[in-house]
């Protein structure tokens, strides 16, 4: 037991934790101590400006896709990845033979995701899509080496080259959506936060997360751990220690966590779960994956990053030699981020959140992208 005790304190101590808010005893109507804005009234409703390019024929391609750490399996966002992959050879004849996948190693050099990048080129695969920040350095020496063939970088907007095409979202945005649910849901005016690594894109997800639950509820109290440091990505693929620093908000009083921690959400499901509370899953709707139809009871929504999207629309505009016709942004007004809906559990509040959904694509709410101090 004290063992356990010390892991446990050891593990909310990595990287970030503090939490945001004082909720204050008594609000009227509520019972939880929680006062609650009413949703914003918006002319109009949201209107979205995606105008998705017609399919092109892609059946004379190459499409290699360089996983991120977790490959196919985790339940994130490289499932959402290879679901764009899946859905062009689907829809525009894509030879599924001519689709490679490769997937990175926790930890790996930046020699190794170069190598697995160069071997992608060196077999003809051409566009070459490289999912996650952490491809940067490694791809920008590549598409440097290889100025011929076409690449794009999944979260990463940092490498400027002529054949490199970043796909970046407007992750800040989807999470305002599941931080208003979870303020809207929490029983205990107390919610939380679990980041896989503390780095800046992660910290949009928290960000927009807690700006969203403020604008429900002023006085909610924000739990915010990472599982851990910028540079080292194992948070990112840690059921166990993910379990371990959700046991800890939820034994602290929050009941509803938000999880943006790739393959670690697994145990932050699992802590929630055995804790009889409600849970929000990242990226892709994971109601819906299999490896989690043991812990789907209590995922009430999905912030819904549409990686699968942008995969598909690249690998199209890439077929019809068109990408300028992709959006500099994946964001709520082209639905490059959103929320789940399945299950049921969000919808005595879904009218709430498409005001709010409304208000930020009409611009009359701006999210911020990185956690107030």
């Amino acid at each position: 037991m004290l063992a356990a005790a010390v892991l446990t304190s050891a593990l909310v101590m990595v990287g970030c934790a503090r939490d945001t808010g004082t909720p204050q005893p008594g609000a009227a109507g509520t019972g939880t101590g929680c006062e609650r804005n009413a949703a914003p009234a918006v002319a109009g409703g949201a209107a979205n400006t995606a105008a998705p390019l017609p399919n092109a024929d892609a059946s004379g391609l190459k499409v290699g896709l360089a996983f991120d750490i977790g490959g196919r399996g985790d339940g994130s966002f490289n499932d959402s990845a290879g679901a764009g992959l899946d859905r062009a050879v689907s829809e525009l004849g894509l030879p599924k033979a001519s689709t490679k996948e490769l997937t990175a190693a926790p930890n790996e050099s930046e020699d190794a995701a170069a190598t697995r990048l160069r071997q992608l080129v060196t077999e003809g695969y051409n566009p070459i899509i490289a999912v996650g920040f952490k491809y940067a350095t490694a791809l920008e020496t590549v598409a440097t080496e290889s100025p011929n063939t076409q690449f794009a970088i999944v979260d990463d907007s940092s490498v400027d080259l002529p054949n490199v095409t970043p796909l970046v979202f407007a992750e800040e945005q989807g999470s305002f959506l599941v931080g208003a649910a979870a303020a809207l849901k929490t029983q205990s005016c107390k919610i939380g936060f679990v980041g896989g690594v503390e780095q800046p894109l992660i910290q949009k997800f928290e960000a927009g997360y807690i700006q969203g639950a403020k604008a429900v509820a002023p006085n909610i109290q924000v739990d915010v751990d990472y599982l851990t440091p910028a540079g080292d990505f194992t948070g990112f693929n840690d059921p166990a220690k993910g379990q371990v620093v959700t046991t800890g908000q939820l034994d602290g009083g929050a009941d509803v966590i938000y999880h943006a921690a790739g393959g670690s959400g697994q145990g932050v499901f699992q802590a929630v779960k055995a804790a009889g509370k409600s849970a929000i899953g990242v990226d892709s709707d994971q109601y819906n994956i299999p490896a989690y139809t043991g812990v789907r009871d209590v995922i009430i929504t999905s912030m819904l990053k549409r990686v699968d999207v942008a995969v598909f629309d690249y690998i199209n505009a890439s077929a019809a030699g068109n990408l300028q016709s992709l959006p500099t942004v994946f964001d709520l007004k082209v639905d490059g981020v959103g929320y789940a809906t399945t299950g049921g559990k969000i919808a005595d509040i879904t009218a709430d959140l498409d005001a709010y959904k409304a208000a930020i694509i009409n611009g009359d709410i701006t999210v911020q992208s990185t956690p107030s101090s």
